[in-house]
C-alpha cells in the first residue's frame, strides 16, 4: 500500500470539519474504522475516511441515526431505499408540523383559550372521511329537499371543499376556519334560506337566468367604484337599471312590491360568511378567488331602502 496518503485522525478532523471526539467515536462504532495503525499504534486513515466522513456527516445532517448509517457506508442496504424511506418519513412530520403551526397560528391570532385550542386541534386532525362528513352535514342541510333538481347536484359539488393530501399551512388555516362556519347553526339557517330563495326565483319555465344577487353584483360595481353614495341622487340611474332588469326577468312591473321581492331576497345573502365560505373554499382547492358579493349587496339594500315608502303606522 506504498505510495498512498495516511490521514492521523487530526488531519482527518481539520479536512472534514468534525471534531477529533466525533471521528474517534464513529471509528470506535465501526461507522469509519481506522485502516491501519502507526509504528506507535496510532489511528491512520486512508484516502477514502475522508469521502466516507463526508457522506456519514451529510447523512447525520438529514436526520439518519448512526445505525442506519452503519449499514449504508458498509454497503448492507443500497443508499437509495434508505433515502427513499426516509423522505417519506419527513413526509409524514412535515404534514403533522403543518397541522401545528396551523392550529397554533389561528389560535395565536384569535386569542384563544384552552377549550377552543383543543377544538381546533380535533378539526385539524379529522381524516378525510371525517371532514367529508361534516361539510356533507351542512350541505345536506342547506340543499334539503333541493337535490332533485337538476342544477343543485353540481352547485352542491362545486361547494365542497377537497383538502389535498398534502396542503399546506394556509390550506389547513382556511379548513379550520371553513368547518367552523359548517358547524354555525345561525349560517345554516342564513344560507338554506338563501338557496330556497333562489330555487323559488328559478322555479319558472324557460333558460337559466341570473338571480337578485347576480344582477346586483352587475350593476352595482362600477357605483362601488366610484364611491357613489347610495342614498344620493346619483345612485338612481343604478336603482332603476337593478328593478327594471329584475322585473323584467320575472316578469313583473317594476313597483312595490318587486322592489319588496327583491329586498328579501337580498337581505339574506348580505351575509360577509357567505364569502368567506366561498374564499375559504377556493384556498382549500386551490381555486383563483371571485370578487365578493356582499359590499354590492349592502349597498344596493341601503339604496334601495332609500327609495322606498316607509312603513304605514
Amino acid at each position: 500500500m506504498s505510495g498512498e496518503t495516511w490521514h492521523t485522525i487530526g488531519e482527518l478532523a481539520r479536512r472534514t470539519g468534525l471534531s477529533v471526539k466525533t471521528i474517534r467515536y464513529y471509528a470506535d462504532s465501526g461507522i469509519v474504522p481506522p485502516t491501519e495503525r502507526s509504528a506507535a499504534g496510532y489511528r491512520r486513515y486512508g484516502p477514502a475516511a475522508v469521502a466516507r466522513l463526508e457522506l456519514v456527516r451529510t447523512l447525520r445532517d438529514l436526520g439518519l441515526d448512526l445505525a442506519t448509517i452503519r449499514r449504508v457506508v458498509n454497503q448492507e442496504v443500497p443508499l437509495r431505499e434508505v433515502a427513499a424511506a426516509h423522505a417519506e418519513a419527513l413526509a409524514v412530520q412535515i404534514r403533522l408540523l403543518r397541522l401545528r403551526q396551523a392550529v397554533l397560528t389561528v389560535a395565536a391570532r384569535r386569542g384563544s383559550g384552552p377549550a377552543e385550542v383543543d377544538e381546533l386541534h380535533r378539526l385539524a386532525q379529522l381524516t378525510s372521511r371525517e371532514r367529508g362528513q361534516l361539510v356533507a352535514g351542512f350541505l345536506d342541510s342547506v340543499f334539503a329537499g333541493l337535490g332533485g333538481q337538476p342544477a343543485y347536484p353540481g352547485v352542491i359539488v362545486s361547494m365542497t371543499p377537497e383538502l389535498p393530501d398534502d396542503p399546506t399551512a394556509e390550506q389547513v388555516e382556511a379548513w379550520l376556519e371553513l368547518a367552523e362556519l359548517c358547524r354555525e347553526p345561525q349560517f345554516r339557517a342564513r344560507m338554506r334560506r338563501l338557496v330556497r330563495q333562489h330555487a323559488a326565483d328559478h322555479d319558472v319555465p324557460g333558460p337559466p337566468r341570473p338571480d337578485a344577487v347576480a344582477v346586483v353584483r352587475d350593476a352595482v360595481t362600477g357605483a362601488l367604484a366610484a364611491g357613489l353614495d347610495p342614498t344620493g341622487p346619483d345612485a338612481d340611474p343604478v336603482v332603476a337599471a337593478v328593478t327594471g332588469r329584475y322585473a323584467s326577468l320575472h316578469g313583473h312591473p317594476d313597483d312595490a312590491d318587486l322592489r319588496r321581492r327583491l329586498l328579501d331576497r337580498l337581505v339574506p345573502a348580505n351575509d360577509p360568511r357567505r364569502d368567506r365560505y366561498l374564499d375559504l373554499l377556493a384556498v382549500i382547492n386551490g381555486w383563483s378567488t371571485g370578487a365578493a358579493t356582499a359590499p354590492a349587496v349592502d349597498w344596493f339594500i341601503r339604496a334601495l331602502r332609500a327609495r322606498m315608502p316607509e312603513p304605514a303606522r
